[in-house]
């Protein structure tokens, strides 16, 4: 790494992430069909990143590197930061293909073959003809791409089968054409007939192959050659100012737009032959410096995570269960009435948050709920519930964010669905996000008005709640349910009232509240500190990369404060400097489950204060989206929540340091093995409703060493 930058480049440390990713593909004591899986993931991954940052990239050179529209921090030209992706893509590509050949190999000591067109046997070749005739010719239009002037439209997320037909008596007449594989349609995988004891798999694209002879016999043609690749594009959406025009129909137009855009990738079979891949790069304005990445047979990835689940042994993933005060008879409602309650998924069931809707629905008393929905399943049973209280004459408010990146379409259905019902649907402020994850229920009892609700730092989302880590605070707390009714009324009021989010007392909302409180938080260690005092900070968050307050936590290092991250993705600090009094602890935790919850945690002169928060460390939360960080107020909840975290920190299995090279090395100590999704299970299975407390010493009252963690005997 180049030491001479302030930060380390986002884009830079967001590669490093997705390496951890592809080192989960690498560990043999993963299930082979998981290793699969991270495949998938790593592949998805680096889809996202070339369809939003480097196609972000290539919009500043265009723009002549102007930073500001684009809300970029950048030490470096943008071009000299894609080089240095290009490096590092075509590196961890390489690295992808061993890993690739690794598992092909293991799944074949398994039993499990991955068939060729050229592998099949004569039972499998007789399946593959009528396969192909019955499901899978109506879904392929074959395009002679020569005879035409303009290459189609290549979609963004399909591959594609690119074809050289020649003629054995002269190797001078050839054509090229091209099939869209249908993978949306039929899926990317079939099963063959197999000999007992053995399970033989084909993509479709080699079906396809088997018989592209028949797709093109009546050209005469009797030698075919065939080489998959694909495109990846901008996806950005251009919201115009058009005053005119209404915020659907302007995400309309960018999602139309969207499968226009530009190619910033194009992937393709090193083996490709020579003549087709120049013809499809000259048709497509593609340039040897855009992004051409030569690859294996195999492309698109991501459909792996839809591996076929024919293994003998399966991931080991513990079912959820109720959270202990939540067991019994009584309602999620009256139990929250009475006490704060943690969910922390996916230990713990997201069925509670579904029963609360449920509740109000049906209940006389609630006049009214309002919550904000950003990603949700796709057939959600929140809204569901909330399509139900509105038929049982509650007055129900949804904010809806059709901005939300690649949910776009999917939530502008949703709108139409709520709105056909009776619900309000809110679309948010203009140039921001709402992401914010809240809800608030109104009750009327004999003139008396009572709310509760939910802060939570993940997605409503009874699907990604079984995989995705994270906290739900369910609440009547009266300053808790105050503040949400003032951010719900901002994005309502924006225009008319727009400091009203300056009023709450209890909420750090963003923008223009949390980067402020957070400063002054590190500031009060950074003193306690340098007066000798115990001192300390405990961070969990996706990414960190706002410039200020990566400053601010060097300042809190170089003062001797203890501070402990343990930070998922992007991390654009330098965590190790010699002028540290206090080294920083920087892990980040990949396994199983993808750590997505956001915890602030600090000493306060021993009243400790920790937070849950919808808000990672990045400019574009703290600044441009509206973000809500929640104080937690009940004393067991906090013992918990901090316990989890040195949990965390001692995982000596699953955590990577988070280093100045991004050498992404294991945390390796002596003593007991910590995965700590594992013992987080089982620590929260055993705990019942009582916290455990962990020992601290003095010096370092926040950052608990392995030796001071003391925990029961059932982890």
């Amino acid at each position: 790494m180049d030491n001479k930058r302030k930060l380390i480049p986002r884009d830079i440390s967001w590669l490093s992430f997705n390496a951890r990713v592809l080192q989960e593909a690498a560990d043999a004591t993963v299930p082979l069909r998981e290793r699969i899986r991270f495949l998938g993931i790593f592949s998805n991954n680096l889809d996202e990143f070339f369809r939003v940052r480097v196609a972000t990239l290539r919009r500043m050179i265009e723009f002549g590197g102007k930073k500001v529209k684009l809300n970029m921090h950048l030490e470096q030209s943008p071009d000299k930061i894609l080089e240095e992706i290009m490096i590092l893509v075509l590196r961890q590509q390489s690295e992808f293909n061993h890993i690739w050949e690794n598992i092909r190999l293991e799944m074949e000591k398994e039993k499990i073959f991955l068939v060729t067109e050229k592998q099949l046997n004569r039972e499998q070749k007789v399946f593959v003809k009528q396969y192909f005739e019955e499901e899978v010719r109506v879904n392929t239009i074959p395009l002679m791409i020569e005879q035409i002037p303009q290459l189609p439209y290549l979609r963004d997320k399909s591959i594609y089968l690119g074809v050289v037909m020649t003629r054995q008596n002269t190797a001078f007449e050839q054509k090229y054409a091209l099939i869209e594989v249908p993978s949306k349609a039929l899926g990317r995988f079939v099963q063959l007939p197999a000999p007992a004891g053995e399970n033989h798999i084909i993509l479709l694209e080699d079906i396809i192959r088997f018989n592209i002879p028949a797709i093109f016999s009546y050209f005469g043609y009797d030698k075919y050659d065939s080489w998959v690749f694909k495109v990846t594009k901008d996806a950005e959406i251009d919201i115009d100012n058009d005053i005119s025009t209404s915020l659907i129909q302007k995400i309309e137009k960018g999602v139309r737009n969207r499968r226009k855009g530009k190619p910033v990738r194009f992937v393709y079979d090193k083996e490709m032959d020579s003549g087709l891949l120049e013809f499809l790069m000259r048709r497509m304005n593609l340039a040897r410096k855009d992004n051409l990445i030569p690859g294996g047979r195999i492309h698109n990835f991501r459909h792996f995570m839809d591996f076929p689940d024919v293994f003998p042994k399966r991931s080991q993933r513990r079912k959820p269960f109720l959270h202990p005060l939540l067991t019994g008879t009584q309602r999620v409602t009256d139990a929250i009435l009475h006490n704060d309650v943690m969910l922390s998924f996916p230990y713990h069931s997201f069925n509670p948050v579904i029963e609360l809707l449920r509740e109000a629905a049906i209940d006389p008393d609630v006049v009214s709920i309002k919550i904000t929905a950003y990603r949700l399943a796709s057939n959600s049973k929140i809204v569901n519930a909330l399509i139900n209280a509105v038929r049982n004459g509650k007055m129900v408010t949804v904010m809806l964010e059709l901005r939300a990146r690649f949910e776009e379409e999917a939530n502008m259905e949703w709108k139409e669905r709520l709105e056909e019902e009776g619900v309000k649907v809110l679309l948010g402020i203009p140039n921001m996000k709402i992401h914010a994850k809240l809800c608030i229920i109104r009750k009327r009892i004999q003139n008396r008005t009572i709310q509760y609700g939910f802060v939570s730092t993940g997605n409503l989302n009874e699907s990604t709640s079984k995989i995705y880590g994270d906290h739900c605070l369910l609440t009547s707390h009266r300053g808790i349910m105050a503040d949400i009714n003032r951010v719900f009324l901002y994005i309502e009021k924006h225009k008319t009232h727009p400091d009203i989010l300056k009023g709450c007392k209890t909420l750090l909302p963003c923008p223009g509240t949390l980067r402020r409180e957070l400063l002054k938080l590190i500031g009060q260690e950074i003193r306690a500190a340098k007066k000798k005092k115990p001192s300390g900070i405990i961070l969990k968050m996706n990414s960190l990369s706002d410039e200020i307050l990566i400053d601010k936590l060097t300042e809190a290092a170089r003062a001797g404060v203890p501070v402990s991250l343990i930070v998922r993705g992007i991390f654009c600090m330098y965590a190790e400097g010699k002028k540290f009094r206090k080294p920083i602890k920087a892990i980040s935790i990949i396994d199983e489950y993808l750590e997505h919850a956001r915890v602030f945690a600090f000493h306060n002169g021993g009243k400790e204060k920790v937070y849950i928060s919808s808000a990672d460390w990045m400019v574009r939360n703290l600044d441009h989206r509206v973000e809500v960080t929640c104080p937690v107020f009940d004393e067991s909840i906090r013992k918990v929540l901090k316990n989890m975290m040195a949990i965390q920190l001692n995982d000596n299995v699953k955590a990577r340091v988070l280093d100045n090279a991004l050498s992404n090395q294991y945390v390796r100590t002596d003593g007991k093995k910590v995965r700590s999704q594992l013992e987080l299970y089982s620590y929260l299975l055993s705990k019942k409703s009582k916290a455990i407390v962990f020992e601290e010493t003095p010096a370092t009252p926040m950052a608990p060493t392995a030796e001071a963690l003391k925990i029961e005997e059932t982890l």
